[in-house]
């Protein structure tokens, strides 16, 4: 048994106090940010030390207070996060796949190709919701039965179309699919939304295109001091199984059919910077903020190959260089391996 047990904790944002201790105990310090604590027992202390309060002495929305503790030869430092508290966001569940779930496409220049698209959809799902943005030289109105059709300045990119299409979404899931797919007999978004409902932490989940099921890893070395690190693409690599569903694989990033948690992508975003070739840079942006999933049984067609002349000339202008300066400025690199 300990004759006197004292501990003393100091913080540097914030303030601490005991807010009831026995009779014969003393607290110095109060409300300060160096807290004295002394008792007659190791157990009245424990006791004492449960009943330490912490309240942050600035205003930020997000930060890190390191406290140091003291008991005897002893010392030290825990860190404590000070944040304001939010409020929760949530969304309508629905009450069936219309309305959980908005089927989104960036168009350009391939109006027949979206055509098709939009009869394979129709064929299968008359009601659902779907969003077109469009970039293309020469706009050509795209109408039918909840089909809503965004027109942006010409060729202004891949990725502002996305964050428009994004932005208008008021479901709590997204169906994202190039604009030259097929919607075909096995092709199921129940399947998607029945998976994405069962693990709530998973924030993407991929299919497969034409028998394709493409997804990768994400590998970042941080780099030295003053230098910045090294970012390259796995692919094919997985990190592990999906538990419950053996089809399914945990991944970084997949291929340009997936189904989305709606908040969970406005949170990440979409590059601007990137007009012409653009996906795995969103999973960049998004490694480590997004859980992201690859299952071999949710399927889509590809429609047979047919560009324009002037399609294919501007996505040639395909931006590498640019694209590899801009990761190595945004992301603080010095290599990246696609």
């Amino acid at each position: 048994m300990y004759a006197d047990a004292c501990v003393i904790l100091n913080a540097k944002h914030g303030v601490m106090a005991v807010p009831t201790f026995p009779e014969g105990q003393a607290v110095t310090g109060q409300n300060q940010s160096a807290l004295e604590i002394s008792a007659t027992s190791l157990v009245t202390l424990n006791e004492m030390l449960a009943q330490v309060t912490y309240s942050s002495a600035v205003y930020l929305l997000k930060m890190q207070d390191l406290v140091h503790f003291i008991f005897e030869d002893h010392e030290v430092m825990f860190p404590i996060t000070i944040q304001k508290p939010s409020i929760p966001v949530l969304y309508d569940p629905g009450a069936d796949i219309n309305s959980m779930v908005t089927i989104v496409t960036k168009t350009f220049l391939r109006y027949k190709q979206l055509a098709v698209l939009i009869k394979s959809i129709r064929e299968k799902y008359p009601d659902i919701q779907i969003l077109i943005a469009d970039d293309s030289l020469k706009i050509e109105k795209v109408e039918g039965h909840n089909v809503y059709q965004y027109t942006m300045p010409h060729a202004q990119g891949w990725f502002a179309g996305r964050n428009l299409l994004v932005s208008q979404v008021t479901s709590k899931y997204f169906l994202w699919v190039d604009d030259d797919f097929l919607f075909v007999k096995d092709t199921s978004i129940e399947k998607f939304v029945e998976i994405m409902e069962a693990v709530p932490n998973l924030d993407v989940l991929g299919g497969a295109v034409g028998g394709d099921q493409f997804y990768f890893t994400l590998e970042h070395e941080v780099g030295a001091e003053g230098e910045g690190g090294c970012l390259s693409r796995r692919k094919k690599q997985r990190h592990a199984p999906l538990d419950g569903y053996e089809d399914c694989v945990l991944v970084d990033g997949v291929v340009n059919y997936f189904l989305a948690r709606t908040d969970a992508v406005r949170r990440v975003g979409f590059d601007p910077l990137l007009q012409r070739t653009a996906h795995s840079e969103f999973f960049m942006d998004g490694l480590g903020r997004l859980l992201v999933a690859s299952c071999a049984g949710l399927v889509i067609g590809h429609q047979k190959h047919r560009s324009s002349r002037q399609y294919v000339r501007f996505r040639q202008n395909n931006q590498v260089k640019d694209k590899l300066q801009l990761h190595y400025f945004k992301n603080y690199l010095k290599c990246v391996a696609f």
